[in-house]
């Protein structure tokens, strides 16, 4: 029997116009950098991010690192980023408000907070792209994977995080709408395109207690938030308005 998504309450976060501009790493090399990290984290926190965690992963992680050099000056900006190949890296808020909705109460009493599991707190990147959130990821969860459907990006984003060292990331080419069913059951799924619906193999790859975030439409996109509540039962928390890649199928 398919996972049957039952619709819980319906929150809203505040809308930020996308190209907000701080202050970038041109010209002012490793210390430009940091001031602009720490001016995007201060952003976010008044933009309504509220996860400690999240916001010192996203204050830890070197943005400008994951895109193209010639677009290092506005890497810390609002604004999603061309990475090649039809794809971008998405905009600061959005990263940070997906990662918050899947550690915090959602807004208008929907969802609660997760509970931390017995054994390793696993979470599911549906969509590497360049590895940045990959990276945000790992500094929150035991265990991360992160599967990339175009085998170009999946290299690339191999080739970004390997100055990081990050050895609890796990980087897997194939078709991200099928999930990665070895290593399931996961804590936490973000996926990073949207999609029409949400595909059933990632509702079943969710543990009891665990979240799935991911935007959902077409021409208008919303971001859903799912918590499985029981081994046949799955609840839905209807966000705000969101923006991202198409979700295809198959690998290239």
């Amino acid at each position: 029997m398919p996972p049957v998504l039952k619709r819980s309450t319906v929150a809203s976060h505040a809308v930020v116009a996308p190209g907000a501009r701080l202050a970038t790493a041109q010209g002012g090399g490793a210390l430009g950098a940091d001031r602009a990290r720490v001016q995007m984290v201060q952003r976010l926190r008044e933009w309504g991010v509220r996860d400690a965690a999240v916001l010192s992963a996203m204050g830890a992680v070197p943005r400008h690192a994951f895109v193209d050099e010639a677009l290092a000056s506005r890497a810390y900006d609002e604004i999603a980023l061309p990475i090649g190949h039809e794809q971008t890296i998405s905009r600061p808020l959005s990263v940070a408000r997906m990662l918050d909705a899947l550690r915090a109460p959602t807004r208008g009493g929907g969802a609660r907070p997760p509970e931390r599991p017995a054994g390793p707190w696993r979470a599911l990147e549906i969509g590497t792209g360049c590895g940045y959130e990959a990276a945000v990821m790992a500094r929150l969860y035991d265990e991360v994977y992160s599967v990339e459907r175009i085998r170009a990006l999946h290299e690339l984003a191999r080739v970004n995080l390997r100055p990081l060292r990050v050895p609890n990331l796990r980087l897997v080419f194939g078709d991200g709408r099928q999930g990665v069913p070895t290593a399931a059951p996961f804590d936490a799924i973000v996926v990073a395109a949207a999609g029409t619906e949400i595909p059933q193999p990632l509702l079943s790859q969710m543990r009891i207690g665990g979240r799935l975030v991911a935007p959902v439409g077409e021409q208008e996109q919303t971001l859903h938030l799912v918590e499985r509540v029981g081994q046949n039962d799955w609840r839905l928390t209807v966000l705000d308005e969101a923006r991202f890649v198409p979700l295809r199928a198959g690998t290239v």
